[in-house]
């Protein structure tokens, strides 16, 4: 164990020398490494499919929920997605010097606020290779190294993309150990991350309620909390209900393995009956297996729905992130019933209202605390990628430092400046 801990302190050394290098290089230095890094993730794709492949089968071996081997699995089309996303970080603006305020005090000094690299950044997470990429692309780019923990599942395909990446960095002159990993060292690498206090700055957990429950806990490092998604989407009585069946269909269907997938549809009383018999044959054709309360249950009388696609809900199916092919429904009296649900169960990630009532968006917006609210749009749009951020190293469901999705900025802290002309304080 005492051998394990000094390797894993060798390589929180040599990403702190990496961050002090990282800290002082161009904007253009760094764009070029990132081009290097989306080239090489292309030249090499079939190294990574090969690796991929080999994960992706040892999960469904191992009876793998389906929603979590969605994640985990990567295609050409994945691949080639996921340099694009490298490739617009580097078109992004560099957050690293941007001045924030400034001012000039009445005796001539001159404040300046500025945004610094964190330093090095520790990443947990679980069977996503994808976030491997995000997150080292992102580091680089604020001007960080970073120390990831992937989690057994992915291992495969996280020691291949890590060695395509060092290769990468390598190849523009700048310092490998910019991305390392600690996954050799299995859940001991993991636990040295959470106790590295003084060689981590920041620790950025990313997978399912129990490992950011665990890392939240256990840590002895400033952590920035990704929650998880129990995702609501409210059916309000001015909706437009054709517009709104597509929007529960995309926010539940589109892709089930990710937090911002919806969880829970709830449907106002007045809209319920004319809503529910189209929409509940439309997810259930697609293949979502509804757990309604009795009102609900008692809509889905269209011979056409499958009966063991059917079934009652239960307390724990409003607290439940799912991940899969499920979908928990309940009608609502009003608004007030619909927030007051969403108070109670919600994880604060994302909820969405379909209304065309302007009064009722605007109270739904003021009055649900989540990381991001959608009015009349899917849940699936809180992404770093689809709000303009480029990728993105998690959602966080927390207040302090950031909130949503985190890109280039949110891996920044700030340091003040202070330039005088010999200025002493009386």
């Amino acid at each position: 164990m005492t051998e394990r801990l000094a390797d894993i302190s060798q390589v929180l050394e040599a990403a702190r020398s990496a961050s002090r290098i990282l800290s002082t290089v161009t904007t253009q230095q760094k764009n070029r490494a990132l081009g290097a890094v989306a080239a090489a993730i292309e030249d090499r794709s079939d190294e990574i499919l090969q690796a991929n492949a080999e994960d992706v089968a040892r999960a469904q071996a191992e009876g793998m929920d389906e929603g979590l081997v969605d994640r985990l699995a990567l295609n050409a089309q994945r691949l080639a997605g996921i340099a694009d996303a490298v490739r617009e970080v580097a078109s992004l603006a560099d957050p690293v010097g941007t001045i924030v305020r400034g001012a000039m005090t009445e005796t001539g000094l001159r404040i300046r606020q500025v945004r610094v690299p964190m330093g090095v950044i520790g990443m947990i997470y679980e069977a996503r290779p994808n976030v491997t990429i995000d997150a080292a692309s992102l580091a680089l780019k604020s001007g960080n190294a970073i120390v990831l923990r992937g989690g057994s599942a992915a291992e495969a395909s996280n020691k291949v993309i890590i060695e395509v990446m060092r290769d990468a960095l390598t190849s523009v002159d700048l310092p490998p150990d910019t991305v390392q990993s600690v996954d050799q060292w299995g859940r001991a690498g993991a636990r040295a991350l959470m106790h590295a206090r003084g060689g981590i700055d920041v620790l950025i957990p990313r997978g399912g309620a129990g490992l950011i429950r665990t890392v939240v806990e256990e840590a002895r490092v400033p952590v920035i909390e990704t929650g998880t998604g129990n995702c609501h989407v409210y059916v309000h009585e001015d909706a437009d209900l054709a517009q709104a069946e597509k929007i529960i269909l995309n926010s539940k269907a589109q892709r089930v393995g990710v937090c911002n997938a919806a969880e829970t549809l709830l449907v106002h009383r007045a809209v319920a009956e004319k809503f529910l018999a189209s929409a509940l044959l439309r997810l259930t054709t697609a293949g979502v297996r509804i757990h309604g309360d009795a009102q609900t249950l008692q809509y889905a009388s269209d011979p056409s729905i499958d009966s063991a696609m059917l079934e009652e809900a239960t307390e724990e199916d409003w607290a439940r992130e799912y991940l899969s092919m499920d979908l928990a429904v309940r009608v609502v009296d009003d608004l007030d019933q619909a927030i007051e649900h969403i108070r109670t169960y919600s994880t604060g990630h994302t909820e969405a209202i379909c209304t065309r009532s302007l009064a009722a968006a605007n109270r739904f917006s003021r009055e649900v605390d989540a990381a991001a609210i959608a009015v009349n749009a899917s849940t699936r749009f809180t992404d770093g990628g689809q709000l303009g951020l480029g990728a993105e190293i998690g959602i966080s469901t927390q207040k302090l430092h950031a909130r949503g999705p985190m890109g280039l900025e949110e891996l920044t802290s700030t340091m003040w400046i202070i330039e005088g002309d010999g200025h002493i304080r009386s």
